[in-house]
């Protein structure tokens, strides 16, 4: 206990950023300090301690058997005093953040989030749009919305619904559509980022991918839908990304029956932060909103 208490915050800060950089200049950079002052509470929590922590080579600094042990109690250890940091500053300010695929905040989430806002209007969203999945273990994120076939850990993680695929088009396409291999002589609008394909749908109807024709190909599946709206073919859509605009009838779904992806929407958060108001209220509304839309949530 002596030891520790000799021991200054900075100078275990340093030992931890030297250990998993791999040198002084990446820890400094890091600390936004200088070399010399990272050394120099290096050099601090050695004396304090009585032990060598690093090995010093040409390359970088090498931690001992000494300071391994150190470090794998000192990574995990200022992870959780930031993460009480950040805390208190969401909770004062009532700030939750999202993270979710542009799509989905485009097509689904914009149009039902000023409804969250009457709710709860103390509480501030940010929604945090990107295609890379960001970590809520180590960022401020507070929740992320994924789709895939799960197996994410050291997270904790809840399903909310299987993903579902139909074909959509505008009304005027749709005249040419009466069955599904009526498919064969319309064009196809491909998003070839999709992560299902045509089989998934047309396989209950005895038919296969083989039948569809050339369209216009997107990789973006926003804009896969808009063409579709256009006019410009037939796109297979899933129910987050097609519901506002069949409401509207931009579109139409020309066959009711929808087909499960083997994919699903996953919610993830943090594994060692218990849930704050605001993030037990947002994921209590997403899942009224989407039972409101007809989407099962498991």
């Amino acid at each position: 206990m002596n030891e520790f208490a000799n021991l200054p915050l900075t100078a275990l800060q340093a030992v931890e950023a030297v250990a998993r950089t791999g040198s002084l200049v990446g820890a400094a950079r890091e600390l936004g300090v200088t070399v010399g002052a990272v050394s120099q509470r290096v050099a601090k929590a050695e004396a304090a301690l009585g032990l060598a922590l690093f090995v010093r080579e040409s390359r970088g600094m090498r931690p001992t058997a000494q300071g391994e042990e150190m470090v794998a109690h000192l990574t995990p250890g200022f992870r959780q005093l930031a993460r009480a940091v950040e805390a208190a500053t969401r909770d004062r300010h009532h700030t939750l953040t999202v993270s979710v695929a542009p799509i989905f905040a485009a097509r689904w989430l914009v149009w039902r989030l000023p409804r969250f806002t009457e709710r709860h209007p103390d509480i501030r969203v940010r929604i945090d749009s990107a295609t890379a999945m960001a970590d809520p273990n180590t960022t401020d994120v507070d929740l992320c919305l994924r789709v895939g076939k799960g197996g994410w850990t050291g997270m904790r993680v809840e399903k909310l619904f299987d993903q579902r695929i139909t074909p959509v088009c505008s009304p005027d396409m749709a005249k040419r559509l009466s069955t599904p291999a009526d498919l064969a002589h319309v064009p196809i609008i491909t998003d070839v980022n999709a992560a299902f394909a045509w089989d998934d749908w047309l396989k209950p109807e005895g038919l296969d991918a083989s039948i569809v024709g050339d369209g216009p190909s997107f990789s973006d599946g926003s804009v896969a839908l808009d063409a579709a709206m256009s006019g410009a073919g037939v796109f297979l859509a899933w129910e987050t990304i097609d519901l506002h605009a069949l409401k509207s009838g931009r579109i139409v779904a020309p066959f009711a029956r929808r087909e499960p992806t083997g994919q699903s929407y996953w919610l993830l958060s943090a594994e060692d932060r218990a849930p704050g108001r605001a993030q037990l209220y947002f994921t209590r509304w997403m899942k009224e909103e989407l039972a409101a839309d007809g989407i099962g949530v498991t």
